[in-house]
């Protein structure tokens, strides 16, 4: 594990890599926090009432009235998934090409819905999933994560980005045994690669846009990043 500014760990453990043994915890990865803005116009999180079925009628109905309504059930929360800008989808684009490349039977879905955390009682909406091309042929709107390789997630710029994708999507992913999950941030132009360790995550490797992201077992290639430059801010420079 790393350390740093961004070490990922879970509640109560040393920042040595080793995480927490308590059922249920996840990692967090701490990151420069992002100024809180008026949540105008955006489905506020909230603790739901409704049953797992209940919600995703209730999402599927959302897609029906607004493409763009995507929502997520993580945490026993209800969220928005953010909308996202050309930047982001530059970025998945890229790791998409890059992983078909690798194995012609990979496919980085994007928006495919999956039951995750414990007992699978949530929902998420990765920005990507690295899986076989047929993985989820048949499964519907919102698919077991088996066989998922990678999930990915690229950080928005909204007040909860840190939140979501640092705390409660570990967890969830996690819990749902994918193996590694990558943060990109193009808020201020760094990588997070997180490893499963048991049913938590343990940051590996983190660097700036411009170094090479050594992805793990089981993809096991490094994706190279000297042309996102573009797509971050101000934090990344030439490796």
């Amino acid at each position: 594990m790393i350390a740093g500014p961004f070490a990922c760990h879970a509640p109560g453990m040393a920042k040595t890599g080793v995480a927490s043994a308590a059922e249920g915890e996840g990692v967090r990865c701490n990151a420069p926090s992002v100024p809180e803005e008026p949540d105008v116009g955006v489905l506020k999180a909230h603790a739901s009432v409704l049953s797992q079925e209940q919600f995703e009628e209730l999402a599927h109905l959302g897609l029906r009235v607004e493409e763009a309504l995507r929502l997520e059930l993580i945490n026993g929360r209800i969220r928005e998934k953010p909308i996202p800008d050309g930047d982001h989808a530059e970025i998945i684009a890229w790791l998409t090409r890059l992983c078909t490349q690798i194995d012609a039977g990979w496919w980085l879905h994007v928006g495919q819905g999956l039951r995750v955390e414990k007992y699978r009682k949530g929902n998420a909406r990765p920005d990507g999933c690295l899986a076989s091309s047929d993985a989820f042929v048949g499964q519907g709107e919102w698919a077991d994560a088996e066989g998922v390789l990678m999930a990915v997630e690229v950080t928005s710029r909204d007040y909860d980005t840190n939140r979501r994708d640092r705390e409660e999507k570990p967890k969830a992913y996690a819990e749902a045994g994918i193996p590694v999950y990558l943060i990109v941030d193009p808020n201020d132009a760094t990588w997070h690669v997180l490893q499963l360790d048991g049913r938590h995550y343990v940051e590996t490797a983190k660097g700036i846009f411009g170094q090479e992201i050594p992805m793990p077992e089981p993809m096991g290639f490094t994706v190279r990043t000297a042309g996102w430059h573009p797509y971050g801010g101000t934090g990344g420079t030439s490796a």
